[in-house]
């Protein structure tokens, strides 16, 4: 229940740390979002700060959402993206406030949700990792053939779901616990570790992690219970026993 951004993912480069090590980022690119509506709990049922990104030809938008821009006084975007808030937040944005890459910080802990790479029709090996078939031994053309996919009479059918060839990617993955490496404000980039799904160009959004808030909530209630990254590399202390008598 926090603000993110919506970007465009620009590709993967590899840039040295402070110790001279390479580490591989992907350049993500989040020009301003302009806040297009905020949501609340007395109007809409929950509260939520809805955005658009980019630009759009007039002759592309339809009535509608022509409408709903000139309500907020912004220019329609290429996409838009909705970030669940919470109800005080609702007050720190108002329509036509833009959002940057400074809503982040260097070392802040991300998740990112993109659309994955489209692979095609695929088999089972490659779609969900099967081992395989024997390589000898008598096998000489199911290597990878998929094996049996059903039992006798009874049921008499496939079971829905069962793991089998068909096509393979764009489908919403979100890859969790990534860390903002650097933050360009001057072009709107942000260099982030890992790999994120989507291909070159495609729309990425990127939000702070659901898992380090959580785990920042429980180390302030039970701060004897902190990890020991949360505790700055060192084991939280255990508290004292009392003496017996």
């Amino acid at each position: 229940m926090s603000i993110g951004l919506v970007g465009r993912k620009c590709g993967m480069t590899r840039i040295y740390n402070d110790a001279g090590a390479a580490v591989a980022v992907t350049v993500i690119e989040a020009l301003p979002n302009r806040v297009s509506q905020v949501k609340t709990d007395a109007n809409d049922g929950y509260s939520a700060v809805q955005v658009t990104v980019g630009s759009r030809r007039a002759s592309r938008v339809t009535k509608a959402l022509a409408g709903h821009y000139a309500k907020a006084n912004v220019a329609a975007g290429s996409t838009a993206g909705e970030f669940r808030i919470a109800k005080a937040d609702g007050e720190k944005y108002a329509p036509g406030t833009e959002i940057k890459v400074d809503v982040f910080t260097v070392g802040q802990v991300v998740d990112v949700t993109g659309t994955t790479v489209g692979k095609g029709f695929a088999g089972t090996m490659k779609r969900h990792n099967f081992k395989g078939g024997r390589k000898t031994h008598g096998n000489s053309v199911s290597h990878r053939a998929p094996g049996s996919i059903g039992q006798r009479q009874t049921p008499g059918r496939v079971f829905k779901g069962k793991r089998m060839s068909g096509h393979m990617g764009v489908v919403d993955r979100t890859i969790e616990n990534l860390k903002v490496v650097q933050i360009d404000a001057a072009r709107n980039l942000l260099l982030i570790s890992g790999a994120v799904p989507g291909a070159e160009g495609a729309r990425v959004v990127i939000r702070p992690s659901v898992k380090a808030i959580g785990q920042a909530r429980r180390n302030k209630l039970t701060p004897n219970k902190a990890t020991p990254a949360a505790a700055g590399g060192k084991p939280a202390a255990k508290p004292a026993k009392a003496e017996k008598k």
